[in-house]
């Protein structure tokens, strides 16, 4: 439970970094590369929170001083032993609310749907409403349609409609509603994050934004026109949360706005998206590199000691072990800055096999014991020799987990 709740603190400070970094760097990529850019900068967001779920190898990056600085600030706090309870509030308010989020989304989007009516195939590829709960839009995840009102063909133009529609098929190209159903999975995680409704609004402005902005590329003679059809659509707020609504009251202004402004080139195409994979990528990195920074690199060592145990037994070779392949250090002790020593028995038949693994004694029972049974199955074993023959014999196994070379006794 509680490295649950390390793992949920962790993951919502990137994501205000990760907010944080956007919103700096929206300016600099609109003018290098337009809205378009912009947009494909939110990769950003699932890099950073993915990335320290990832294994991490011994990396120099993870030894460096300010990815160290970086991860001891991000390391969760350390909950002393006697407050068991205020973990399991805490989980229990979070997944509260992660249900009522589910719920609440998931009535929205049913709301929408069924506000639609009955649905038409139309012979330009779109599907016609017999209720307009806030139409054009795409809905629907694995088959999305555009569907459009009742009163489409009276409302705009023949040109007007024909821009619509490559509007919305572009958000279905593009796989838009892909993207929809990632925030939406993110507002039901991150409900309590303050930053949320920011990113949520600005992500669908700029998937907006994008989208007119590579409608226009193919039509750039079409401005006026295409802003003429946005006023006409400005009726109604977007109430779907998975929907790519053509109609965004709040962003009409800058909608328009980009329209007006003039394509600029100061960079090639090719060199606006190696800045938005740096971008990503870089602070990806560090991200990863980061869940490890807490307390430097983990060393494990395992050592069996049963030569006294031998002799006294009448043995001519106790157990002997080949391959010790180290149990993985558990994530919360890591990030917590936990060290144990766990001392187990191991019986070895005669044929080599761990048939029977237990703990004798562990500093703080029950961080390491089960990393340490669960290593100690898989090594590989020689049995005890007697009057030379193999015979079935135990070996005890002290496993010390430590940081930065340092051991509990």
């Amino acid at each position: 439970m509680t490295e649950l709740l390390a793992s949920l603190l962790l993951a919502s400070v990137w994501l205000a970094i990760a907010a944080f970094l956007l919103a700096a760097m929206r300016p600099v990529l609109r003018r290098l590369g337009g809205a378009a850019l912009v947009y494909r900068s939110w990769w950003l967001l699932p890099m950073v929170l993915l990335a320290p779920l990832l294994p991490l190898p011994p990396l120099p990056l993870a030894d460096s001083a300010p990815v160290l600085a970086l991860g001891a600030a991000l390391r969760a706090p350390v909950l002393p032993d006697d407050a068991v309870l205020w973990p399991t509030v805490l989980a229990a308010l979070w997944v509260a609310g992660a249900i009522l989020a589910v719920v609440v989304q998931w009535r929205g989007q049913r709301r929408f749907e069924r506000g639609m009516g009955t649905l038409q195939p139309r012979s330009d590829g779109s599907w016609q409403a017999s209720a307009d709960p806030g139409l054009p839009a795409l809905v629907g995840l694995w088959s999305p349609r555009v569907v459009v009102g009742p009163d489409f063909d009276l409302r705009f133009s023949e040109a007007e409609r024909s821009l619509i529609l490559q509007h919305e098929f572009q958000h279905r190209r593009h796989g838009d509603q892909w993207a929809n159903a990632l925030l939406a999975v993110l507002r039901c995680l991150f409900w309590f994050h303050p930053l949320l409704p920011w990113v949520s609004r600005r992500f669908l402005c700029d998937q907006e934004l994008a989208c007119d902005a590579r409608t226009l590329d193919t039509h750039p003679a079409s401005r006026r026109l295409y802003a003429n059809a946005l006023l006409k659509a400005q009726l109604v707020h977007p109430v779907a949360p998975m929907a790519c609504h053509w109609r965004s009251q709040p962003m009409l202004k800058e909608r328009i706005a980009m329209m007006k402004e003039h394509k600029r080139k100061a960079l090639p195409w090719v060199t606006g998206q190696v800045v938005v994979v740096g971008l990503c990528m870089g602070l990806g990195a560090v991200a990863w590199a980061s869940q490890g920074s807490a307390g430097g690199s983990p060393t494990i060592s395992a050592e069996a000691f049963s030569q006294d145990d031998a002799a006294s037994a009448g043995l001519e070779r106790p157990v002997t072990i080949d391959n010790m392949p180290p149990p993985s250090y558990p994530r919360s002790a890591f990030e917590n800055g936990q060290t144990g020593k766990v001392v187990l028995q191991v019986d070895v038949d005669a044929q080599g096999k761990a048939t029977d693994v237990r703990v004798l004694s562990a500093t703080n029972p029950g961080v390491f014991d089960a990393v340490s049974v669960a290593a100690a199955r898989q090594w590989t074993y020689r049995p005890a020799m007697k009057d030379g023959k193999a015979v079935a014999s135990a070996v005890r196994i002290p496993v010390n987990f430590a940081m930065d070379e340092t051991v509990t006794e």
